[in-house]
């Protein structure tokens, strides 16, 4: 009995040690988990180092004109090292002295905060002896520049605490311009555009720098010496014209927004070269708004009648017919295969020669045309498509270019009634770029330019790589192309035809061709009459400097929906403004200034400024004057102030005005400024009085 309670004390000694040890060690992992966490936690940041990535600064797109499409910005994220030598120091006696007049400055730079907000906020971190206090973040670089000079902060890094982290953002400054093509650069997001292209020439090449994460995970440079220093990107120089875009896009969108349009895109090519030097893409927003949204100018649909340009070469290459050969065109209606053909615009023609039945853009005419030469061959019409690439991606350098469809005999898609409805742009799939590569080509004697955006490479400012335009082929032979040409012209100029109202009084000949399709809504089919318009063409006709693309496609129902009467506009409007800018000047002759003491003479500039010149030097004037510019002028041997007239329709006198106002003036009425000299205006290359257009150039010569 005694060696049981014997034996059942010492199991109970050992198991009250057992559980006061079992408490111990819970209530030690209590204190240290909940009492002395974040300073082991932060212990344990401190023995962690790694090698981490830094990216390299990305380069910057151009346009060919100088101006920067996409460029990056450095921002700053402002930490503070509360344990730094300066700060712990006499007890903290620099950053006491300090404190007031840093938050005064703070607070006056970001207008965010009170002054005695931020000093609370420093006031706390520097409590919480903080090693990486985030004080700010997002601060741009000017505001950086300002903010070294502040107190404290001027002291250094070491004695301040003061920390910047630099980080590069993406801009594109014009916003709107050319937004699709130009691209986004994202950080875990798709690049799109140009910035996904060129993506190995922009981003450059990383570097790498040693590390310690401290507390809550923030990485903290360790040594600079164990730093790789990144390799900057490289500049990349454009064919886009920044005013050229401009012009297209502002014309694209004064439709998109009148006709109330779902989306719609705009092109314009260099002939001889194949540089797209704008592309515009809209589409229409929720909200009614619109934005480039898709690259609707690389996007296949079915193109509707300006696909009857490559119709009528394929007929006049193979000699089938010839521009004077007749067509029965029934009227506008006829039916083939138990289908019918129908004209979108009835006109009752009958028996017209090849040549007008283009012009009136008639798709019972193409029809015919290819029926009568290929229904037994299909193939050899087929083959000609093929021959002007029109099944096959452009190959221009943007990333996002679908694949176009053109359909062959055989597969499962052919019909009976296929090859007719080929024949004016339906049962086929090319993009605007397809099109407009294709009028392009007929503008440039028949030789096919492959379409491109990228004209240079540079870095820091050297030209690493210069492209080279790339003719793909001559499409046709000369006999075809001249009457292509003159297909081309005969629509825009000929009585009747589908663009002769909308080019009636141009000062310039244009060569091109409308098109309105019937487009498919979903399991709607045509029942919501949704139709695309389009037009394509190339001025001037008798010299092509540009080729030029329209396609819009319209809401439903929409009141308006021809091509002459939708995308026609865009074009002549783009067509106008570039003419215009590119007329050549007259070299002009500039007057000279006498400035002797007591010649006449003629000033002009801000009526306040004139006013308060001449009271400063104490001479009486005769005031007439009673709009914001004035002009000065003796008069028995008293100045005069008289009013200024000011027109943006005609070119005003800017002789005797200061280059600021009579940039000011001009430019508000559109003009392109050239300047010879400095000092006043002394002559002008547009006379007083002239009309005068946005876009055109005027030289001034100062004295």
């Amino acid at each position: 009995m005694e060696i049981k309670k014997d034996i059942l004390w010492r199991v109970y000694l050992c198991f009250i040690v057992i559980a006061v040890i079992c408490a111990c060690i819970v209530g030690k992992a209590f204190y240290i988990q909940q009492v002395q966490g974040a300073y082991w936690r932060g212990m344990s940041d401190s023995m962690h180092t790694r090698i981490e990535s830094v990216d390299a600064e990305r380069g910057t797109i151009y346009s060919e004109d100088g101006q920067m499409l996409s460029t990056s910005i450095p921002q700053f994220d402002i930490y503070v090292d509360f344990k730094a030598d300066g700060l712990i120091k006499d007890n903290g006696k620099v950053f006491k002295e300090n404190i007031d007049s840093l938050s005064l400055c703070l607070a006056d730079l970001f207008q965010d905060k009170t002054a005695a907000q931020y000093k609370a906020i420093l006031n706390k971190g520097y409590k919480s002896k903080a090693r990486y206090f985030a004080l700010k973040k997002k601060v741009s670089f000017d505001e950086y520049q300002q903010l070294k000079t502040f107190p404290l902060v001027r002291l250094g890094k070491n004695k301040s605490g003061f920390i910047a982290e630099v980080q590069n953002i993406r801009l594109n400054p014009y916003q709107l311009l050319a937004f699709r093509t130009i691209g986004l650069e994202r950080e875990n997001a798709q690049k799109v555009g140009l910035e996904q292209t060129y993506d190995t020439l922009l981003k450059g090449t990383p570097g790498k720098r040693l590390v310690r994460y401290i507390s809550g995970g923030v990485a903290v440079p360790v040594n600079e010496d164990y730093d790789i220093e990144p390799k900057n990107g490289k500049d990349i120089v454009t064919t886009l014209d920044s005013r050229i875009q401009e012009i297209t896009e502002n014309a694209l969108m004064k439709m998109m927004v009148q006709n109330e349009a779902e989306h719609g895109c705009a092109i314009v090519m260099e002939v001889k070269t194949g540089k797209v030097k704008a592309i515009a893409n809209l589409g229409r927003q929720k909200d009614g708004s619109y934005w480039e949204d898709f690259n609707y100018a690389m996007s296949p649909g079915e193109p509707g009648s300006t696909f009857k340009l490559a119709t009528m070469l394929a007929v006049l290459e193979d000699k089938k017919f010839n521009l004077s050969s007749v067509v029965n065109l029934e009227g506008g209606t006829w039916q083939i295969n138990r289908r019918t053909v129908y004209d979108s615009e009835q006109h009752g023609q009958t028996n017209v020669t090849v040549k007008r039945a283009f012009e009136l853009s008639s798709n019972v005419g193409m029809a015919k045309l290819v029926y009568a030469s290929y229904a037994n061959k299909p193939s050899q019409f087929i083959n000609h498509l093929k021959a002007l690439h029109l099944d096959t991606l452009t190959g221009i350098d943007l990333y996002g270019e679908r694949s176009p469809f053109v359909d062959r005999p055989g597969s499962k898609y052919w019909s009976a009634t296929t090859l007719p409805w080929m024949a004016f742009g339906y049962n086929v799939l090319v993009s605007p770029l397809h099109i407009c590569m294709l009028y392009n080509a007929v503008a440039n004697d028949g030789v096919m330019m492959r379409p491109y955006l990228l004209n240079s490479v540079m870095q820091e400012g050297n030209v690493m790589q210069q492209k080279q335009p790339y003719a793909i082929e001559t499409i046709c032979d000369s006999i075809t192309l001249k009457q292509l040409q003159e297909c081309l012209i005969g629509v825009c100029k000929d009585s009747g035809a589908t663009a002769f109202r909308l080019f009636k009084g141009a000062t310039y000949p244009v060569a091109g061709k409308t098109g309105t399709a019937l487009v498919a809504n979903g399991k709607h089919g045509y029942a919501d009459h949704i139709y695309q318009s389009s037009f394509a063409g190339y001025f001037p006709a008798d010299n092509p400097q540009y080729s030029c693309v329209v396609v819009i496609k319209n809401k439903p129902h929409a009141a308006k929906f021809y091509g002459a009467l939708v995308a026609g506009p865009v074009f002549r409007e783009i067509a106008d403004r570039l003419v215009t800018l590119n007329a050549p000047q007259p070299d002009v002759k500039f007057a000279s200034v006498n400035a002797g003491d007591n010649d006449n003479y003629s000033y002009a500039g801000y009526e306040d400024d004139i006013k308060s010149i001449l009271s400063d030097i104490n001479i009486s004037y005769k005031d007439s004057a009673k709009t914001t510019l004035a002009r000065m002028y003796n008069k028995q041997d008293k100045p005069v102030l008289a009013n200024m007239p000011l027109s943006n329709k005609y070119m005003p006198a800017l002789k005797g005005l200061g280059l600021k106002d009579a940039l000011y003036i001009c430019e508000n009425a559109g003009l392109v400024v050239k300047i010879n000299g400095v000092g006043k205006v002394a002559g002008q290359s547009i006379t007083e009085g002239t009309p005068i257009e946005k876009g055109q150039q005027i030289k001034l010569d100062l004295n």
